[in-house]
């Protein structure tokens, strides 16, 4: 079954300056276009909008059809005083431009720019538009302002095709997730504490041997003054000289330091965040957001019911490597066990897949992967380093392996899922929680 995702991008609304506006009824068709009448009442000139719904293609793109239902939606006539406040409104009712606003995400007006700014300003010569973005991170909208409804449709258009791009691609990281927390446990963020410092703080990157000579007590020296009276000079007579033999500086023993196997502080997750994943999201902007936090509540009753209504205990045991080789590990994490084996956990994270894919929150190929569930205490793609280009994709994790191994992590409840948003963090240092659902507690 072939996923679509939904709404890589929306036209929030369509600000026609006039004093009238008449609606179409729709169609079900991909995007936009309009066409303007002018109309006569009395002696003032008056222009009826009517929205048209052109086809663009026969397989018209998930985003085309956003455009299309999201215009179809909210489309409509608006003065001055519907603009919110913006300084442009004057000039663009005076002037008759045409306008379109645009809710894009900050995350994704990089893409419309493009490097130095040629994206953007090849659609603005292209299209006779002008593209303005919003002053502030926390705005989504973005004003797309042109000569004719025709311009401006064209250059929304072309602005759809580079968000539906971007969004597909690696460019655009996640930016939320669904998560079961575990750092909600002291006792196991203790222990992750521990396993951290028992590894950064065992190894001692070799010095240099201290030069042996520098230890030796320097001989002493033997000197006679002797005063001429007659020609009122000092003679010295010295005695003795010490030849003092200097040993060649030994070479540097060269030792399996941390720096040698790749590993550093930030390779390691940090405890606070502690977690398992449960499915990856791209999320970006208040709308997708929002439609998410709905999803995950609206299953709430469903997720109890796959768990039984019972309380969910994991068993965290030993270490393992996520892809490659212990000698060149990207990831190392614990693996999960469920208690009792009932398949009960799988069940649970099932249902919130399917929720988020029926919605259309979920890439496509996200959607066809099979969940593994793990913890993860090593990522060698969280590696901090200031010159990417020698930036280390990869570490040792062959002594660690043999030391944490069979590491008993313990048992615990899962209590609730959380829907997460990466990069920024709460008061305990977790994830920023968006919204969430109780699993069962303990009777």
């Amino acid at each position: 079954m072939l996923i679509t995702c939904r709404s890589l991008f929306r036209i929030d609304r369509v600000l026609w300056f006039t004093s009238r506006c008449v609606k179409s009824r729709p169609e079900s068709f991909s995007t936009m276009s309009y066409s303007g009448n002018a109309g006569m009442d009395g002696s003032k000139k008056q222009k009826i909008v009517n929205l048209v719904w052109r086809p663009i293609s026969s397989q018209s793109s998930s985003v085309a059809a956003e455009v299309g239902n999201e215009v179809q939606k909210s489309a409509q006539c608006s003065n001055s005083s519907d603009v919110g406040g913006v300084s442009e409104t004057a000039s663009v009712v005076s002037t008759g431009k045409h306008s379109a606003s645009l809710e894009v995400g900050a995350s994704l007006i990089k893409f419309i720019r493009g490097k130095e700014g040629t994206t953007q300003m090849k659609i603005e010569e292209e299209m006779g538009v002008k593209i303005i973005f919003p002053s502030s991170r926390n705005e989504d909208h973005t004003i797309v302002e042109g000569g004719s409804v025709d311009f401006v449709t064209k250059a929304s258009e072309r602005i759809a095709t580079i968000i539906d791009e971007a969004v597909r691609s690696p460019s655009l990281d996640y930016s939320h997730f669904v998560s079961l927390p575990l750092a909600i446990h002291p006792e196991l963020v203790d222990k992750l504490v521990n396993f951290q410092n028992s590894i950064l703080g065992n190894h001692s990157i070799a010095g240099d041997e201290q030069d042996d000579q520098a230890n030796k007590t320097t001989s002493s020296v033997a000197v006679d003054l002797k005063a001429n009276s007659e020609t009122n000079q000092v003679n010295v007579d010295i005695k003795s000289i010490p030849i003092v033999s200097y040993q060649r500086k030994p070479k540097e023993t060269k030792s399996s330091t941390l720096s040698d196997l790749g590993i550093e502080k930030s390779i390691f997750i940090k405890p606070n965040t502690f977690h398992l994943t449960v499915l990856m999201l791209k999320l970006w902007n208040k709308d997708r957001v929002e439609a998410a936090r709905d999803v995950l509540k609206s299953i709430s009753p469903s997720v109890m019911d796959a768990l039984d209504n019972r309380p969910l205990f994991i068993r965290l045991k030993g270490l393992d490597c996520m892809r490659g080789s212990l000698a060149k590990a990207r990831v190392l994490y614990a693996p999960v066990e469920e208690i009792g084996d009932e398949g009960r956990l799988l069940r649970a994270c099932q249902v919130i897949t399917d929720a988020f894919v029926k919605a259309g929150l979920v890439l496509e190929k996200d959607a066809k992967q099979s969940l593994k569930l793990h913890a993860t205490v090593m990522n060698a793609r969280h590696r901090k380093r200031k010159d990417k280009r020698n930036k280390m994709e990869t570490f040792d994790a062959r002594e660690i392996h043999k030391q944490f191994g069979n590491e008993d992590w313990g048992e615990y409840l899962i209590r609730e899922a959380h829907l997460s948003q990466r990069f920024v963090f709460d008061q305990s240092g977790y994830y920023r929680c968006c919204a969430s659902i109780p699993f069962p507690g303990e009777q």
